[in-house]
């Protein structure tokens, strides 16, 4: 019995199959974010500067960019689990079969699917003489099934949970705000994906702004923050990148978090209660905050859906005040004010949010 398992343990080895949380939780489902950011979110991106400025090609690009959404997070998430290339090439199918059976939960059921069949295939490849049938056959009818069997009720589920998070932010605001706008923040600078949670569970309206204003606390705050440590560059860096690049500082002084994250507990419901900010357009914009402006790119596209659908008016100066306070203002603020006291109380010292960029 132990030598099959060791035997067993050999071929994953191998294979390079490995069961674990970081594996599927934070690489897998990281790379899944960046399949649906570098598909639907620029694609929706382009289609909306195509219809602004009246460029036709700009709307087709944004179209063909949105319609490879999930062939996109399915060979991203291959990619993650460092699939060989027929593998990898075959999960095409599986992505679009998932995406499109598991509707508003497409994202999560493509995850599924994709790992389950990336898995199976890396199992196979190169096992037979006739690898290049059976590889991408084994690839293809485990992903398309497991989507068929799957996908549909992965899917409700995934919109059921984001709908009652949605409904709730409409009935509670204030809390509700302070909860999401905390929880999606804090998932941002940990090395998984907020994107892909808020993609995964539909995340708009109400909610998705509280998630906007969460993410934007974060980036904004860390890089506020950390000025005097890393001057411009730093700004740039978590500004317009990633707050993720403070975790090794944070295992060191888990204090430097207290002030971006208690900001978020302010801009949240200061989106929810005070501005009405929702994010109406691709829910995965909601857990990118101000990464390359996506989040505020979002909101905007948001608008003019409603407004397109006759739902908003116009697009208000009130509605461009409270996306910069959201956004960039109020997180600057509060993190510096937040964390002023814990400069003077030895909590946070100097260096303690220093980079190496």
């Amino acid at each position: 019995m132990v030598e099959k398992q060791s035997r067993f343990q050999v071929f994953l080895k191998r294979k390079d199959i490995e069961f674990s949380a970081r594996r599927y939780g934070i690489d897998a489902l990281g790379a899944m974010a960046q399949g649906l950011f570098a598909s639907l979110l620029v694609g929706t991106i382009l289609s909306t500067l195509g219809e602004q400025l009246g460029i036709t090609f700009l709307v087709q690009a944004g179209g063909w960019a949105k319609a490879a959404t999930g062939p996109a997070m399915a060979v991203a998430i291959g990619h993650a689990l460092h699939c060989p290339p027929l593998v990898l090439f075959s999960l095409a199918a599986v992505g679009g079969a998932a995406n499109e059976l598991g509707g508003a939960g497409g994202p999560l059921a493509v995850l599924a699917a994709a790992v389950a069949a990336a898995e199976l295939g890396k199992a196979v490849s190169k096992e037979t003489k006739v690898d290049i049938l059976v590889t991408p056959c084994v690839t293809v009818l485990a992903g398309t099934g497991l989507a068929v069997l799957c996908a549909p009720a992965v899917g409700a589920a995934a919109s059921a949970v984001g709908g009652a998070i949605m409904w709730a932010t409409e009935l509670q605001p204030f809390y509700m705000g302070v909860l999401v706008s905390v929880i999606v923040g804090v998932a941002l600078t940990l090395p998984i994906s907020s994107a892909a949670i808020c993609a995964a569970l539909g995340l708009t309206g109400l909610a998705g702004g509280a998630a906007v204003a969460g993410c934007c606390a974060q980036m904004v705050g860390f890089a506020v923050m950390s000025f005097r440590e890393n001057r411009w560059g730093g700004l740039v860096a978590q500004g317009l990148g990633t707050s993720m690049l403070q975790m090794g500082n944070i295992v060191k002084n888990p204090c430097i978090w207290l002030p971006p994250t208690l900001a978020s507990a302010v801009t949240g419901p200061a989106a929810t209660c005070l501005f009405g900010l929702q994010m109406n357009g691709a829910a995965v914009a909601s857990g990118m905050g101000t990464c390359g402006l996506v989040g505020q790119i979002g909101v905007y596209t948001g608008w003019l859906a409603d407004v397109a659908a006759g739902t908003r008016a116009a697009v208000t100066p009130f509605d461009w005040l409270g996306l910069a306070c959201v956004c960039f203002v109020l997180p600057a603020v509060l993190t510096l004010l937040f964390a002023w006291p814990m400069r003077r109380a030895g909590w946070i010292r100097p260096g303690d949010l220093k980079l190496e960029l």
